[in-house]
């Protein structure tokens, strides 16, 4: 058995981590016996923890929320869980670099030397993003509005004045969206967050939409893809290219690659534009036999022409 402290820690971090806990299922998940949950209960309600219990067969226990909470406190992983998140907040562009820095710092001076030196061996290096940088506030009050579920009211970049319900504050490639049911064009929109100009106060309270396909992270990726919501690319293409399938596999994401011989591989592949397919599969410096579709074959000689104008310039 745990020592009384360890033990104590332990069960903290456990109310913490969900609403209710059992209490055969808490003295399970500590390897004690009730009646020692039951004694570590008080305990930590003598050192100010408000702890409810409910009795009965079901009975368990509830960390409830108070103005008078103690510091909280964290085991071993929870720790290191914590700083190396501060760490990666540095990079999340929401505005909060300086003040991730300072908490982390904060953390980092009253940890014990051992979760000290595990800490340092953890360092995560920063590279300044080229997105744009999200005003906290603003991510703070969109993020409001789509708990609260609440009608949101802002100016857009662009100009127009926007009335959406909120429904999901999403990342992707290290910028903010938000994906919303636009009111006054009927449909759902993603809104870059940089973007986003709040009006106050919110409107009247909605009921939630389920997003298309019932997945908000797969929605986001077909928005970027332009599809239509069934996942595939609106421009797909078959190339052979005269390069082993191995070399092609490790630069092609989302593709499908065959081997037909030592340095020659079939290359299926997507994207938003014929265009831009086309750019990307010359990329792989190769001779190229384009089997399908004809728009491909289009693309690729407008490719030519712009490459022999630039030649010449």
């Amino acid at each position: 058995m745990p020592k009384t402290s360890a033990r104590l820690l332990a069960l903290l971090s456990l109310l913490q981590a969900r609403r209710d806990w059992p209490g055969a299922l808490l003295a399970e998940r500590l390897g004690v016996s009730p009646r020692t949950v039951r004694r570590d209960v008080d305990r930590l309600r003598e050192l100010g923890y408000p702890i409810a219990a409910s009795k009965g067969p079901d009975g368990g226990y509830r960390l409830e929320p108070g103005a008078d909470l103690p510091p909280l406190l964290f085991d071993d992983e929870q720790a290191i869980a914590l700083a190396l998140a501060l760490q990666i907040a540095t990079t999340s562009g929401a505005g909060i670099e300086e003040s991730a820095i300072r908490a982390l710092n904060t953390i980092r001076q009253v940890m014990p030397a051992r979760l000290r030196s595990r800490i340092d061996a953890l360092q995560v290096t920063a590279v300044p993003s080229p997105a744009p940088q999200v005003d906290s506030g603003v991510l703070l009050a969109v993020g409001a509005a789509v708990r609260a579920r609440e009608v949101l009211r802002f100016d857009y970049a662009s100009g127009d004045p926007r009335r959406v319900e909120p429904h999901h504050l999403v990342t992707w490639g290290r910028r903010w969206y938000l994906v919303a049911w636009d009111l006054d064009r009927d449909d759902w929109r993603t809104f870059r967050v940089d973007r986003i100009s709040p009006r106050i106060p919110t409107g009247p309270r909605f009921t939630p939409r389920e997003v298309p396909g019932g997945d908000v992270a797969a929605f986001v990726l077909n928005r970027f893809k332009g599809t239509d919501g069934a996942g595939n690319w609106p421009c797909r293409g078959e190339v052979v290219l005269g390069r082993p399938a191995a070399t092609v596999s490790r630069f092609t994401s989302g593709g499908v690659v065959e081997e037909l011989g030592p340095d020659r591989c079939r290359l299926v592949l997507g994207s938003w534009s014929w265009f831009g397919l086309a750019a990307t599969i010359a990329r792989f410096d190769a001779d190229v036999e384009v089997i399908g579709p004809p728009e491909l074959k289009d693309a690729f000689a407008a490719l030519a022409d712009r490459c022999v104008r630039a030649a010449q310039s």
